[in-house]
């Protein structure tokens, strides 16, 4: 039975560029898959028929020569070099595993020869605590953790000695750390189960740390912690995670900040809040009280008479750092009424005194002269 044109197989015109073969070849790849035909023989035909056309005119060279002899040019002592279709397909073509290749290879992490991960190590988090004067002026910190740090007795290589001729290119993966195999319908991609994955080998492991060139150890690191930090902070220290394997990078360490809350002072970003007991005469009368800035330091607040619960004094300029940045925050002094307790009798006296005078229509208290008359008004709008 005479072969049919390759064109006609794949369904194109003879000028199809690469993408149209390869669109056109997909669509019927999936149609006329064994797989998706169990015991259709007819498909089996077509099936192999399809894989050899684009096997020929997915190649250049092959291409050119099918254009100008036709079949002949691939049939024994032809033109193009005694044929045959071997590609390293399981279907006879490496047409069907080329698609697959372009659909999946990406996500696996790259095409055919691409080495496998290079084992660097993972990358670590931790924490520590400081103070509210420590994120405000910055701080050196010591951290302990448990890791895995490169075995000093291979120097991270994981052969005896530290001899790098111990290491071998993995025979089963070629380097890779990944083999593929058929299986149905997909081409499934798994880690080389001779090297897990490390797409290399070793004849004599390191007896300290059985060839995988780290051991377990806990370390002692100095920390820096600048001025300015907030809570939640998080300061990455390069290299200085998990040793890599076989003397691959190590990875990052993560160090997260938390600030312990201060009995005094509230952050507010880059603002610091202080709140600042009065007494109910200092409030009415005015003066001035002296509050503390995280710094250390003091700072005079003028108190205007009249002072209500909740009215706040901006200091400029008294707040926290801006990190990676030359501004300042600025600290805020709000001011609580205190009513007074355990009265003497005297005091008991004077307080009684005042009230009533005040409630002969002095206007020592605007707010609840105005609260009250609307609550007048509202009550006689209801006719109560």
């Amino acid at each position: 039975m005479a072969k049919r044109d390759y064109y006609e197989v794949l369904g194109v015109a003879r000028d199809a560029g690469e993408d149209d073969l390869k669109k056109a070849y997909r669509k019927l790849a999936m149609q006329w898959h064994p797989d998706r035909n169990q015991g259709d023989a007819e498909a089996e035909v077509k099936f192999k028929e399809l894989n050899e056309a684009y096997d020929v005119l997915k190649d250049a060279e092959k291409r050119a020569a099918y254009d100008r002899f036709g079949h002949a040019a691939f049939e024994q002592g032809g033109p193009g070099g005694g044929g045959g279709f071997g590609g390293g397909s399981p279907f006879g073509g490496g047409g069907f595993e080329d698609i697959f290749e372009e659909m999946f290879g990406r996500f696996g992490g790259g095409g055919r020869g691409q080495r496998a991960a290079s084992g660097r190590g993972a990358d670590l988090r931790t924490q520590v605590e400081v103070s509210l004067e420590e994120a405000f002026a910055g701080a050196k910190k010591t951290i302990r953790f448990a890791t895995s740090v490169s075995c000093e007795a291979c120097k991270g290589v994981g052969a005896e000695g530290g001899s790098a001729s111990g290491v071998q290119t993995c025979g089963t993966c070629q380097g890779s750390g990944k083999v593929r195999a058929q299986q149905g319908f997909f081409l499934v991609e798994r880690t080389c189960p001779t090297c897990s994955g490390a797409g290399r080998t070793i004849k004599n492991p390191c007896k300290i740390c059985r060839g995988s060139g780290r051991v377990q150890r806990e370390r002692s690191l100095n920390v820096s912690v600048p001025a300015g930090v907030d809570d939640g902070t998080r300061i990455r220290l390069s290299g200085e995670g998990e040793a890599g394997q076989r003397g691959a990078p190590a990875g990052d360490l993560y160090v997260d900040i938390a600030v312990r809350p201060h009995p005094i002072f509230q952050r507010d970003g880059a603002n610091i809040l202080v709140r600042v007991p009065l007494r109910m005469t200092q409030a009415a009368l005015g003066g001035h009280v002296e509050v503390p800035s995280i710094d250390g330091g003091r700072s005079k607040v003028t108190i205007p008479a009249g002072t209500q619960t909740g009215d706040q004094f901006r200091l400029r300029g008294k707040g926290f750092s801006v990190l990676r940045s030359a501004a300042r925050g600025d600290m805020y002094v709000q001011v609580m009424v205190e009513t007074p307790q355990n009265l003497s009798p005297k005091q008991r006296e004077l307080l009684e005194q005042f009230e009533a005078e005040a409630e002969k229509g002095g206007r020592t208290s605007p707010e609840s002269e105005g609260f009250f008359a609307k609550v007048k008004e509202f009550w006689d709008g209801l006719g109560r």
